[in-house]
């Protein structure tokens, strides 16, 4: 009989080790915690200080979030640009299962989410969260327009035919955010306009180019010219964007701080009666780099470094207002990036600070560059010793592990490569939520790794990186395998020494994309 309940007890263990809560006397779905995910875009792992000791950047408040909480050192964005990114970490699904989300989208762009798909937000409102988003969406609108066709920007005279008086017919609103304020796109996009609830304000739009000048006095061309024509305004390296329509009272410099207070605005409003969700995905440090002046030239990393040191700032004030407010004990505060940094070898070349530290490639590859993100996550309440967990972790994996956090059921057929790493947050850093997972770079190649192998399918990087794409030599290659384990900078490829690998990764990753 003794050997039986030791052996029940045991298998009770095995069952619920990491799904109870109450682990560390925490009921979270008697007092759930506020949820808070800051979202910088286009930054990487190396910025954060805390995270390479070699960083040019001073990163305060991140470097708090390190030493308070859990850092994932493996983690992973579900594909390696804007669009796909954001899709992964509110849905839980790779964005290649929905082609519309698979890849980056313009500012006239329409939803890339069908109407009845479920998302995070609509997930913890469902759960008794007050739900919102402020800042860069990047997921398509249902822009009314005045001809009644799609929505298009002529590219020549920079205007649309949109009808900004108009509010947009599907957005964020509709998938579970009870209060949305948001840009369409990125900070180098058109149409430069902010809409609060699907309502454009100040929709008397006029061209950037009645405000801004297309070349300053100094201008010198960098490797970031490509992105832009003669219409766009360029006025150094990292400084640009795009030709369009502009809010006249919209302005390019102060996009981040409008983001922030009304971010800090929503915060104010809660209360500790009500759990509540903030989504705020930040326009910085993507480009244009436009720091604020209290940071200009204080980084030793440029422009974009000082500009980082805005994006810390950010985590500052609203770590400030949560405390101001008796609310930051019970807030699980999340930081990370929907990419890796686009900072090719010439920028590690000048300044030294390698803002991807130690992966191969930047934003846009498959080589882990492009995806491998920071992940911090902070819970006064609930994490109780700073931690680093070195498992492999998705962005898509938040959706279930708010679930197991909450002890809700994820609707079926939702979140289907989400995977929950909850007892993480209690302290088990020795789980393993997944053994593997897909990459998707922004040209669409694909790779899976596992805890050893990376497998690539294709040459080059698949992205920003030279080449892009290689085809392959008689004889040679046709792909990349890196074990990477003993290989992180994935530099010797040894597709052609382990051909049952190959063939193995292949076939799993397949069936994944397939599924």
């Amino acid at each position: 009989m003794k050997s039986w309940l030791n052996f029940s007890f045991f298998l009770y263990l095995i069952l619920f080790r990491g799904t109870d809560v109450l682990a560390q006397g925490l009921d979270a779905k008697a007092n759930p915690p506020n949820i808070v995910i800051i979202f910088a875009d286009d930054m990487g792992y190396g910025d954060i200080k805390a995270l390479n000791p070699l960083s040019k950047i001073e990163t305060s408040a991140l470097d708090a979030l390190v030493a308070e909480g859990i850092t994932f050192s493996n983690a992973h964005a579900s594909a390696s640009v804007c669009t796909p990114s954001r899709f992964g970490l509110l849905t839980g699904e790779y964005a290649f299962r929905t082609p519309e989300a698979a890849r980056g989208i313009s500012g006239f762009a329409p939803l890339v989410m069908q109407e009845n798909r479920h998302t995070m937000a609509k997930f913890l409102k469902n759960a008794g969260y007050r739900t919102g988003i402020v800042g860069k969406w990047h997921l398509g609108l249902d822009w009314v327009t005045k001809d009644g066709k799609p929505a298009v920007l002529d590219a020549e005279s920079g205007h649309s035919n949109v009808d900004y008086s108009q509010p947009v017919g599907a957005g964020p609103n509709d998938f579970g955010f009870d209060y949305s304020f948001i840009h369409p796109a990125s900070l180098d996009i058109p149409p430069y306009v902010f809409l609060e609830n699907h309502r454009v304000l100040d929709p008397g739009v006029i061209l950037t180019t009645e405000v801004y000048p297309t070349r300053k006095e100094n201008t010198e061309f960098s490797w970031d010219k490509k992105h832009s024509n003669d219409q766009a305004v360029y006025w150094e390296k990292g400084v640009w964007w795009r030709q369009g329509e502009m809010s006249p009272s919209f302005r390019v410099e102060d996009c981040l701080d409008e983001i922030t207070g009304k971010g800090l605005a929503f915060i104010e409003r809660q209360s500790a009666d009500s759990p509540f969700f903030l989504y705020l995905p930040l326009t910085g440090p993507h480009t244009p780099w436009l720091p604020s002046e209290e940071h200009k030239g204080k980084s030793g990393a440029g422009l974009y470094g000082d500009f980082v040191m805005d994006i810390d700032q950010v985590v500052a004030k609203v770590k400030k207002q949560l405390e101001r407010q008796g609310l930051l004990e019970n807030t699980l505060l999340i930081f990370s990036s929907d990419n890796g940094a686009y900072w090719p070898e010439e920028e590690i070349l000048l300044y030294g600070h390698d803002s991807n530290r130690g992966v191969r490639g930047q934003k846009g590859d498959v080589w882990d560059g492009g995806h491998r993100v920071p992940l911090l996550i902070s819970w006064p309440q609930g994490i109780k010793e700073k931690a680093t967990y070195p498992g492999l972790v998705s962005l898509t994996d938040l959706f279930a592990t708010f679930g197991g956090l909450l002890n809700q059921e994820i609707p079926e057929g939702a979140a289907m490569d989400s995977y929950s790493f909850l007892p993480v947050l209690q302290g088990d850093t020795g789980f393993v939520s997944r053994t593997e997972m897909v990459h998707h770079s922004s040209s669409g190649m694909f790779a899976i790794r596992t805890q050893e192998w990376k497998y690539i399918d294709g040459l080059g990087s698949g992205g920003f990186s030279y080449p892009g794409r290689l085809d392959p030599e008689k004889g040679g290659p046709q792909g990349q395998l890196y074990r990477i384990r003993e290989d992180p900078y994935e530099r010797e490829n040894r597709y052609a020494d382990y051909p049952q690998v190959v063939e193995q990764l292949k076939s799993q990753m397949e069936g994944i994309i397939n599924r």
